[in-house]
C-alpha cells in the first residue's frame, strides 16, 4: 500500500513538473511575442539577409599537372601547380613542364596551400597540417630558378592553420582553417575557421567570421583558397565542392556577407586571379589531376 502511494505521489510530482515546464515555455513565448510587438511599435524590422546571387563560370582550358593537388598560381607566361611539398612550373601556352621545386617528405615544408606570384617571387601559405599544435609560415620561392628564397614564420596561432593570404589595405588578410576530424582540436570544429587582418608587419588588426551558409558546405574542412578580387570583394573556395563564394565585407558586425555562389569547373582548393585578365581565375581539379582556367560571370 505504501509502495503504491509513493508511486502515485511520484507520478503527480512528475505531472506537475511537466505542467510547470509547459507553463514556463508558454510564458517565455508570450514574453517574446510581447517584445516583438514592442519592437514593431518602435519601427524595428526583422533582419533579412541579402539575396545570394548565383552564376556559372565558363571553362577556358585544362592542362595535365600531377602536382596540382593543393592549388595553383599564375603569372603572365606560366602557371605553378602546388602540392604539399612540390611546385611545378608550366608554360601557359603549351602546358609543358619547365621546372619543379622539390621539397622533402617529412621535411621543413609540409603542407603548401595557396600561392600567388609577384615580382618574380612566389608567395605561399604553409602549415604543419595534419600535426598539432597548428603552426604556420609563409614560404617564398624564386620563380626563375624555382629555388626557395625566404621564409616568414607565424608560429603557433590560435586562429588555426594558415591556408591563404593576400594584400589588404596596406597590410594583409589571411584565412585560417579548423577541422572536425582528428587533425583538428577537440574543442574547435570547422566553424571556428576565420579570416584575419594584419598590418604590414603581421600584427593582428582585426578579423571576420565566415557566414554559416558557406561553413555548412565546407564541413568538415574549411576554405582552402581565398583572394581579394579585382572588385575588392573576398573570394573563397572550399575543399572539394565545385563552387567559388563571393563575400562582402560587412558595414557593421563581425560576419562576412555571402553575396554570391558561382559554379566552377574545379573542385575546391586554392586558386589565383589572372594577373592581366581580371575575370579569369586559375584553379585545379584534384580528381582529374589538372589545372583549370575559367572566366567568372558578371555579378553586379
Amino acid at each position: 500500500m505504501k509502495k503504491t502511494a509513493a508511486l502515485l505521489f511520484s507520478a503527480l510530482c512528475l505531472g506537475a513538473g511537466a505542467l510547470a515546464q509547459t507553463d514556463d515555455a508558454e510564458d517565455r513565448e508570450a514574453r517574446r511575442e510581447a517584445r516583438r510587438a514592442a519592437w514593431a511599435a518602435m519601427g524595428i524590422e526583422e533582419y533579412v539577409p541579402p539575396e545570394v546571387k548565383t552564376g556559372t563560370a565558363e571553362e577556358l582550358g585544362a592542362w595535365d599537372a600531377p602536382d596540382a593537388t593543393q592549388g595553383v598560381a599564375a603569372d603572365e607566361k606560366h602557371f605553378y601547380a602546388v602540392a604539399n611539398f612540390v611546385i611545378g612550373k608550366y608554360e601557359r601556352k603549351s602546358g609543358e613542364l619547365v621546372k619543379r621545386w622539390l621539397g622533402k617528405r617529412g621535411g621543413l615544408i609540409g603542407h603548401l596551400n595557396s600561392c600567388y606570384e609577384e615580382a618574380g617571387r612566389l608567395y605561399c601559405a604553409n602549415s604543419n597540417h595534419p600535426n598539432l599544435p597548428m603552426a604556420s609560415s609563409i614560404e617564398i620561392f624564386d620563380t626563375k630558378t624555382m629555388t626557395h628564397a625566404d621564409s616568414k614564420s607565424l608560429g603557433i596561432m590560435d586562429e588555426g592553420s594558415l591556408v591563404w593570404f593576400d594584400h589588404y589595405e596596406g597590410g594583409w588578410i589571411a584565412g585560417f582553417a579548423q577541422y572536425d576530424d582528428e587533425t583538428g582540436l577537440p574543442y574547435k570544429d570547422h566553424t571556428y575557421a576565420t579570416v584575419v587582418t594584419f598590418d604590414k608587419d603581421w600584427r593582428k588588426t582585426g578579423g571576420y567570421a565566415l557566414p554559416a551558409s558557406i561553413l555548412e558546405k565546407m564541413a568538415p574542412q574549411a576554405a582552402s583558397g581565398g583572394a581579394i578580387g579585382p572588385d575588392g570583394r573576398l573570394y573563397v573556395m572550399g575543399h572539394d565542392l565545385p563552387e567559388i563564394y563571393v563575400l562582402d565585407f560587412p558595414e557593421m558586425g563581425p560576419i562576412l556577407v555571402h553575396a554570391a555562389t558561382i559554379a566552377v569547373p574545379a573542385e575546391g582548393q586554392a586558386f589565383d586571379f589572372d594577373p592581366n585578365d581580371p575575370d579569369r581565375v586559375w584553379a585545379i581539379s584534384r580528381p582529374r589531376g589538372k589545372v583549370i582556367s575559367f572566366r567568372l560571370p558578371p555579378m553586379e
